[in-house]
């Protein structure tokens, strides 16, 4: 099967703000992809001349303008633009590989329970393997026979292919995370709906992260988000423990402070929406929660 011929049936979506010049550089790699997939660029109210950029070097993409920064759910957005089966996402700092996107929508096409294959990162400039992919193949979950890799319960966003019709029957990304963490709760939602995760280490995403480091003000996001995750899906005891540990770190760590304000302003959302998983599922994400062994 060519590239050509699975063209229509994946678009890649970025969801972007005020990151120009390494979305410029990140839309070159993937228009020469031997997929041709479609692109759909989602901006989130950049101010740094993003939206002009792309209509002048890449007038094939289709671009939409927010008037207002959306976080992760634009991602939403670029997804009910697209017109293909399945939908792969990428920052705006991130590509894929020549041949992923097939590999892909072919383990897709091939098991009509399976949501979401992932893909292994790898860190420019070197293709040093992210940690999180690292973590991902351990394969603690196990495998199932005919998949192309170990169930998981999670993935970064950059390095899913995602069926589009399990994405809309979930409701996408949730506006109440905004951003930080964001695809912990879809995970779990696709998997709770009987949708299967896998990770394949034959396909593969480069990533080059302006600051590879993790930001106080990043680390506090996915830190108030992990603990949304749990209230909104996760047994009280999961859910309480998780916010008494932040609550202390708060005592001393300014970040943990702002993180412990974010969650209480969206908690009373999260109750509202709170819909914890099955027994089995839950004894799933703590498999996989559990630190790897030195």
């Amino acid at each position: 099967m060519t590239g050509r011929a699975l063209a229509p049936a994946v678009t890649v979506v970025i969801a972007t703000r005020d990151r120009r010049d390494s979305l410029l550089r990140s839309l070159a790699r993937l228009a020469a992809l031997p997929e041709r997939p479609p692109l759909v660029v989602v901006d989130n109210a950049s101010a740094d001349g993003t939206p002009a950029a792309v209509r002048r070097r890449f007038p094939q993409v289709d671009l939409v303008e927010l008037p207002a920064n959306r976080g992760a759910t634009a991602r939403n957005v670029g997804v009910a633009r697209s017109a293909t089966r399945h939908v792969a996402f990428a920052d705006d700092d991130s590509w894929w590989t020549p041949g992923s996107l097939t590999r892909a929508v072919a383990a897709l096409d091939r098991h009509p329970r399976l949501a979401v294959v992932v893909a292994r990162v790898e860190l420019e400039p070197d293709g040093t393997v992210d940690a999180v992919s690292r973590k991902l193949a351990l394969g603690r979950l196990g495998r199932e026979p005919g998949l192309p890799g170990p169930r998981v319960l999670s993935f970064p966003a950059c390095a899913a292919v995602v069926r589009r019709a399990a994405f809309a029957q979930v409701g996408g990304f949730s506006p109440l995370l905004f951003f930080g963490g964001e695809e912990q709760l879809l995970a779990t939602d696709l998997a709770a709906a009987g949708w299967q995760l896998v990770y394949d280490d034959g396909v593969v995403v480069r990533h080059a992260p302006a600051n590879p480091q993790l930001t106080p003000a990043r680390w506090a996001l996915q830190e108030r988000n992990d603990v949304l995750v749990r209230w909104l899906r996760r047994p009280w005891p999961a859910a309480l423990g998780a916010t008494l540990r932040l609550a202390r770190q708060a005592l001393t760590d300014p970040a943990a402070a702002g993180a412990v304000a974010g969650l209480l302003w969206r908690l009373p959302a999260a109750l509202r929406d709170r819909r914890p998983v099955p027994a089995a599922l839950e004894r799933q994400l703590r498999q996989a929660e559990r630190p790897a062994a030195p």
